[in-house]
């Protein structure tokens, strides 16, 4: 597995490739979750293509009150799980090598990030868009793999690659989730023992809420649990239309369930599907 530190050598070893280059952005902190999506990754390049999982914690997306200068870093463990999982290479920039000391230009979205997640951190899927984009530009991938969990931002990446015209296949994930459900996330350690037994309770009242015949129920069922959970802070909880993310107002329309709870340091999300209602 070749590792590529920098812009330069990430498009020398691209250039030598003439087959599917499947690239799975990170910030690091590998888990299994990471894991399957570079497996997932390794699928969709087959015998004759390959993988590059970057690993880069970027400063923008985060805001001045979040945790970047606390976010954990372990390096060798991540490496080893991208080697594990079949990666070809893995770009780690430094934040010099991906931001110039007077950027001046960045990359935004204005419709999809003005809800859920991109309403609570103000600025985030504008950093999100900006370093996607350049690490498209570094990596110039075929195909590129993200995870369900973070549904959102899925969405806001597809509309960029749309508008855009970036030459990339965006390849979703489905959501990978622990035994008792809790969806898999590098912030997970955050929690405390007690904070973890209680966490999976968040996805059992989304799930449950989720059968559920109208928008509004559904809605006010699974604030109801939710806000039965020891400690739990909701941000938000709120049924989406799956593609435009505006307010899903009946069951006509695929959805999504999606919340945001803050539970002890950590900040969980996750999202249900909401299929139509017969």
């Amino acid at each position: 597995m070749k590792t590529l530190k920098t812009i330069a050598a990430s498009r020398r070893w691209r250039a030598g490739l003439d087959s599917k280059v499947v690239l799975v952005p990170t910030m690091g902190a590998l888990h299994h979750g990471h894991e399957a999506l570079i497996r997932h990754a390794r699928g969709i390049a087959g015998p004759s293509g390959s993988v590059v999982v970057s690993i880069f914690v970027n400063p923008t997306q985060f805001g001045p009150k979040e945790d970047f200068a606390s976010y954990p870093r372990p390096l060798a463990s991540d490496l080893a799980i991208t080697r594990r999982a079949g990666a070809d290479a893995v770009f780690l920039p430094s934040i010099g090598e991906m931001y110039a000391a007077d950027k001046s230009v960045t990359v935004n979205e204005s419709l999809l990030s003005a809800t859920l997640c991109g309403r609570s951190r103000p600025g985030h899927f504008e950093g999100v868009c900006s370093v996607v984009a350049k690490l498209f530009l570094a990596t110039q991938p075929t195909h590129a793999v993200f995870g369900e969990k973070d549904w959102q931002q899925l969405a806001i990446i597809r509309r960029m690659v749309r508008d855009l015209l970036f030459p990339v296949t965006i390849e979703p994930f489905p959501i990978v989730r622990d035994a008792d459900g809790l969806a898999t996330s590098s912030r997970n350690a955050y929690l405390t023992p007690a904070e973890r037994n209680l966490a999976p309770r968040i996805f059992d009242a989304m799930t449950q809420a989720s059968k559920l015949k109208t928008p509004q129920a559904i809605v006010k069922n699974c604030t109801s649990g939710i806000k039965k959970i020891p400690g739990a802070q909701i941000d938000y909880v709120e049924a989406v239309d799956a593609s435009t993310l505006h307010p899903l107002s009946n069951r006509k329309q695929i959805g999504r369930l999606a919340a945001a709870v803050f539970l002890g340091k950590a900040r969980l999300i996750d999202n249900v599907h909401l299929p139509l209602f017969a």
